[in-house]
């Protein structure tokens, strides 16, 4: 006999929390590897990745090009909670905060967080323990 699988409410979806955090090195290959992982994360938990991704690539990058101090890892995690979906990049220096700033025309960097900006819902930095800060970045899912 074939039993039915029990179906969770909107209540329950909406409950739910999902997360996933691993330390990176900081370094170019580090930050690839953390848009990689992301977006299979993102994949297997059957969300939009596009976006988040996009958004993953560059505040990874980001945390190794200005937060970068040798030997201190960067930090990523995600997690959802609801109906949102939080990225956090977590570096090691606290002194540095991130800003958006408009590039002159030829410059061939210095747009990421423009393009964060524009693709997620919500973003900020918050500190961290010392002497870390970390960037975040949410999507209304």
């Amino acid at each position: 006999m074939k039993q039915n699988s029990p179906t969770k409410s909107g209540a329950e979806l909406a409950l739910q929390v999902r997360n996933f955090s691993l330390r990176l090195s900081p370094t170019p290959r580090g930050a690839r590897l953390a848009r990689l992982l992301a977006a299979e994360q993102l994949r297997s938990w059957g969300l939009p990745s596009d976006r988040a991704t996009q958004v993953v690539a560059e505040l990874s990058a980001n945390a190794v090009t200005h937060g970068r101090v040798p030997g201190r890892d960067f930090r990523l995690l995600l997690y959802v909670v609801g109906g949102t979906l939080r990225i956090e990049v977590t570096d090691t220096r606290d002194d540095l905060h991130p800003a958006p700033r408009l590039p002159s025309p030829d410059a061939e960097s210095g747009r990421g967080l423009l393009l964060v900006d524009a693709l997620a819902d919500r973003w900020g930095v918050t500190p961290g323990p010392p002497p870390r800060k970390i960037v975040w970045a949410e999507f209304d899912l």
